[in-house]
């Protein structure tokens, strides 16, 4: 078999001048990571969730990633990140949020970049797209990711690799590692950035046997080397518009770019490509996290945002 390429990226997050907070670095470093994946030799492009900083709620800012993916001189396929579509759910009252994934967010991405759950073949390879946080939401969506996973990914013809991707890891450390408590401060982080049990080993238990071989995931913003758990390959991948815990692995690396698996008679290899600058620029405006739209203050924009938001 003649060697290909398939590319990862995840978590770009340019936002908008547009928006109610908006940095410029983030922007500046996905369109530095837009003309490498230009001049890439591949046939297609994953993309891991966070296409967008406040997809959530500006549908401008999932259309114009799209036309942006679009241009590329290849096509591409994407699953939602929190950002584009709102956070896990919890059933702590009080911690509750406005910025839980909704039905409508979810539907809003799948207007803009296809329905979900997806999976196609390219090759000798399968790729399917999840998005893992509906997992315990209650959501009719969730039931839908359910019997998608479990009754209908494990018929469909079987391809010499199967890959997955979800925005969220399965797991922090080990696959089979305890829920992290989010009301603990030094544990709530590691929470948000993962599934829960007994959802977790649902999952798992159906890629298993639907012969996923590789998952990838992002929303860390840092990557770690490949990880096998049980026979799989987990890539927890970088991030393209700024790094975040560095300091939560020995062997985690911060730095920002995208990821580049060729996949020939041998198998599948992966190699990590760094963004060959990283902007450095502090011009912006508003808070990280999530604020709600009646914490924004649309005066602050850099440019006129579209009249639906002042609306």
């Amino acid at each position: 078999m003649q060697p290909w390429r398939f590319l990862c990226a995840c978590d770009m997050q340019p936002g908008s001048p547009r928006s109610f907070r908006y940095a410029a670095k983030c922007r500046e470093n996905w369109y530095t990571a837009l003309e490498q994946l230009r001049d890439e030799e591949a046939e297609l492009l994953i993309v891991g969730g966070d296409l967008t900083r406040d997809g959530s709620i500006h549908d401008f800012e999932l259309e114009e990633l799209q036309a942006e993916l679009g241009s590329l001189p290849y096509p591409f396929r994407a699953v939602p990140g929190n950002m584009d579509t709102g956070n896990k759910h919890t059933d702590i009252a009080h911690l509750k949020s406005h910025a839980q994934v909704t039905g409508e967010q979810l539907d809003r991405f799948a207007q803009v970049f296809g329905e979900l759950p997806w999976s196609f073949m390219h090759r000798n390879v399968r790729f399917s797209g999840i998005y893992g946080a509906l997992a315990g939401s209650g959501l009719p969506h969730e039931e839908r990711m359910w019997q998608w996973l479990e009754e209908e990914l494990p018929a469909l013809p079987r391809a010499d690799h199967h890959v997955m991707v979800m925005h969220y890891a399965l797991f922090i450390d080990e696959l089979r590692e305890a829920n992290w408590d989010l009301t603990n401060p030094d544990e709530n982080t590691a929470w948000y950035f993962c599934i829960d049990e007994p959802h977790r080993s649902r999952m798992f238990a159906a890629m298993q046997a639907s012969g996923v071989e590789i998952v990838l995931s992002g929303h860390i913003h840092c990557r770690r080397p490949e990880q096998v758990a049980e026979g799989v390959r987990f890539f927890k991948c970088a991030g393209i518009a700024f790094p975040q815990w560095a300091d939560r692995w020995p062997d985690g690396d911060p730095r920002l770019g995208y990821h580049r698996f060729e996949v020939s008679d041998a198998g599948i290899s992966e190699t990590f490509v760094p963004l060959p600058v990283e902007s450095a620029s502090d011009e912006g405006y508003g808070p990280g996290g999530h604020p709600s739209v009646d914490q924004r203050d649309y005066s602050l924009a850099w440019e006129p945002p579209p009249a639906e938001v002042l609306d």
